[in-house]
């Protein structure tokens, strides 16, 4: 599972960093960025598939185009790698509308033999921005206002995560990340992608317990304790 993350970036660096920019007006509303601490159902900058030139913000929980009211979303943040071609929640999303989700650190939490819970912060080696894969989709409230949503899809640990958690998000290698977007995919190309980051090139270190809550957003949850 894929929870709470971070992106300690500003908005230029991301556009430097993909070459695509920002909607104005969409900054203008949101405005969230830097974010030490991201969780479900937050607005979050990503790259869709039908607009690889710009930061599109999206509310993080899939909410299906079919779905009868938006509270799906919340049990909706990841999709498993190993169902994406069978749940009709995924299925459509993964041939036409996949996303691209920059952080630059995800949380999980390492359980011990006490039972206690660690939090652990996971980045690449170089602290990078690193973009996950995702899929996304539109849905109209009754009042015909658009929610656009996303989720992250998952896979089973590398050797490197097994000891804090049996799963962790599918982040692409930079070669694969426009790859990841393009149309026209075949299902055999697009489960190509899919796969574990090379465990040489993650660290992960322990954070305040202070991140459990979803309330504190500060550098301070990004520092090794």
């Amino acid at each position: 599972m894929c929870g709470r993350g971070s992106l300690t970036r500003v908005e230029s660096e991301l556009e430097e960093r993909f070459d695509a920019t920002f909607y104005s007006e969409d900054l203008e509303r949101y405005n969230p960025l830097p974010s030490f601490n991201i969780a479900p159902t937050n607005w979050h900058p990503v790259v869709i598939q039908e607009d690889a030139q710009h930061f599109n913000y999206l509310r993080w929980g899939l909410i299906p185009f079919w779905a009868k009211d938006p509270g799906i979303g919340s049990k909706m943040i990841n999709a498993r790698l190993e169902t994406l071609s069978e749940k009709k929640s995924f299925k459509t999303s993964l041939m036409k509308r996949r996303c691209l989700v920059p952080m630059d650190g995800f949380y999980e939490w390492k359980k011990e033999p006490s039972g206690r819970k660690i939090p652990m912060r996971i980045c690449t080696k170089k602290k990078e921005v690193f973009f996950m894969a995702g899929l996304y989709d539109r849905w109209k409230d009754p009042a015909g206002n658009i929610i656009p949503s996303f989720t992250i899809i998952t896979c089973p640990a590398n050797h490197f995560m097994e000891p804090i958690h049996d799963r962790m998000p599918v982040i692409l290698l930079p070669q694969e990340e426009r790859i990841w977007i393009e149309n026209d995919l075949s299902l055999a190309d697009i489960h190509s992608l899919l796969h574990a980051y090379p465990e040489d090139g993650l660290i992960a270190y322990e954070v305040s317990d202070h991140v459990n809550n979803v309330r504190n957003n500060d550098e301070s949850l990004i520092q090794a304790v």
